[in-house]
């Protein structure tokens, strides 16, 4: 794998981290006036968009990023740092923000929900801490984002401020932040001890950060203490906080579920095995391959559960927990096709998802309907937020052009590459499931009459701040799997084998 040509140290790294952070302060500036408040939130995500967007032609070019803000003491700094896999990440967070914001208003707005200015001010700080973790150069900086995240996020969560909310906005900092403290704390630590630094390796995938003398056994519990440390990747068994966050409004799922804290685990997850480890420690100590296998035991599982979910929005979650060891799986398989499809997982599942959730949100604002079962015949009457329900649907089961087929093309062929053929198994099986429990859903809105005596005609569609993200995600979705080399130019900038 080539190294990177060049690095760029430059204060311009710090554009888009120093828009995300003002903009919650805007965001509370204007709370007395909520179509100020949301046109902060609009205009920081394009500005943000932007200063992300301006750093890809030097990054394609093989250079590098970098911005050096502070030493704590040696070898433990806050340092940025943009590659390829710090585009697709930032890309994806700042892009989708956009969209979100839009259907943050008609979502809060339609449905009269408080504390408004609270909820718009964390998820513009859940972008910030998004946005930190995809620009961090060392694993320090990394730790500080992740935490970022997951402290103003559990607001989100407990928006509702009821049991129901409480309860799972508990569960999920108690994982979160428990695992990180037990394990990803530790982690660093040894890291530390073994490498003298915590500043990531780039531009160099395949070396990692270890040097060649350092004890095989203590860099087998780093690596299971920061495996076990990101619980944001939803790697079962610590999974559970994720589908105990869907007590969360529906804008906030997407934000968990497609846009920030599940992506920034599943980042950290590969940024860590590639620029920590490097591809041929992970292979030499056959770390990639028990990873991968826990990752398609999560795949499986994940989506057998999902099958047995009546909530439309639990469902989701379930999907969401498997389709995330996607990204890991192909990371963990270490050959140059599975780690293509896996990064690329990141972005094409992200536009995706958040149709999904978007949907659901549009589906409960304009029928306050939560179950499939309930679904009978709405897609004659909502044929725009399910017709962009099945776009993404194709997406997750994986049926061309939609971009989950890129993904699955990718992983499969990196699979049989390497000869794993349980892999390809659990790959294909999960592909069933995925259709198991998305073609019902597909099938009770369209060919599905209403239950007998249900009127279904006084429903219409949700406002259209509502519907239009959500259907150009969808769009994009597909234009994603006719143009695969929309993000897979960022991963053979990233590491070319």
């Amino acid at each position: 794998m080539a190294a990177a040509v060049a690095t760029i140290e430059s204060a311009r790294v710090l554009a888009p981290l120093v828009i995300t952070f003002l903009a919650p302060f805007a965001v509370y500036f204007f709370r007395k006036n909520p179509n100020a408040r949301e046109g902060v939130s609009f205009a920081a995500a394009a500005l943000a968009f932007i200063s992300v967007a301006s750093m890809i032609p030097a990054v394609l070019d093989g250079s590098i990023w970098t911005y050096h803000l502070v030493t704590f003491f040696p070898g433990v700094s806050l340092k940025f740092a943009v590659d390829g896999l710090s585009l697709i990440f930032a890309i994806v967070a700042t892009f989708l923000w956009f969209f979100a914001t839009s259907y943050n208003i008609g979502y809060m707005r339609s449905l009269k929900e408080h504390a408004q200015t609270r909820y718009y001010f964390c998820f513009a700080v859940a972008i910030f801490g998004a946005v930190g973790v995809a620009f961090s150069g060392t694993i320090a900086t990394l730790y500080l984002f992740y935490e970022v995240i997951t402290v103003f996020t559990y607001p989100l969560v407990a928006h509702h401020q009821d049991a129901d909310g409480y309860h799972g906005a508990r569960k999920y900092l108690v994982y979160l932040m428990g695992t990180s403290k037990l394990f990803l704390l530790p982690a660093m630590i040894l890291t530390y001890v073994l490498c003298g630094t915590l500043d990531f390796n780039l531009g160099d995938i395949s070396r990692g950060m270890f040097p060649p003398d350092a004890d095989p056994t203590l860099v087998t519990i780093t690596y299971f203490l920061f495996i076990f440390g990101l619980a944001k990747a939803a790697i079962m068994p610590l999974h559970n906080w994720l589908p105990s966050a869907m007590v969360a409004p529906t804008p906030v799922s997407a934000l968990l579920h497609a846009v920030a804290v599940v992506k920034a685990g599943v980042f950290s997850v590969s940024r860590i095995m590639l620029s920590c480890f490097g591809v041929d420690l992970l292979a030499n100590l056959n770390l990639g391959l028990i990873t991968a296998y826990m990752a398609a035991f999560t795949i499986v599982v994940a989506s057998i559960i999902a099958l047995t979910k009546d909530d439309l929005k639990a469902r989701l979650a379930y999907s969401t927990v498997s389709q995330l060891s996607y990204i890991i799986i192909g990371v963990a398989m270490l050959s140059p096709l599975a780690v293509k499809g896996g990064l690329l997982h990141i972005a094409h599942h992200a536009f995706a998802k958040i149709t999904l959730f978007f949907a659901a949100g549009a589906i409960y604002v304009a029928t306050h309907i939560k179950y499939i079962p309930h679904l009978d015949g709405l897609g004659r009457r909502l044929p725009f937020t399910f017709g962009a329900f099945a776009i993404a649907s194709l997406s997750m089961i994986g049926v061309p052009p939609v971009s989950g087929f890129v993904t699955k093309w990718y992983l499969a062929n990196g699979a049989i590459s390497i000869h794993q053929y349980i892999l390809l198994l659990a790959l294909l099986a999960s592909t069933l499931l995925n259709a198991g429990y998305f073609v019902p859903v597909i099938y009770r809105a369209f060919f599905r009459p209403p239950a007998e005596g249900v009127d279904h005609s006084h429903f219409k569609e949700a406002p259209l701040v509502m519907v239009a993200p959500l259907c150009l995600t969808a769009i994009i979705s597909v234009a994603l799997g006719l143009f695969p080399n929309t993000f897979a130019v960022f991963v053979d900038a990233f590491g070319r084998f």
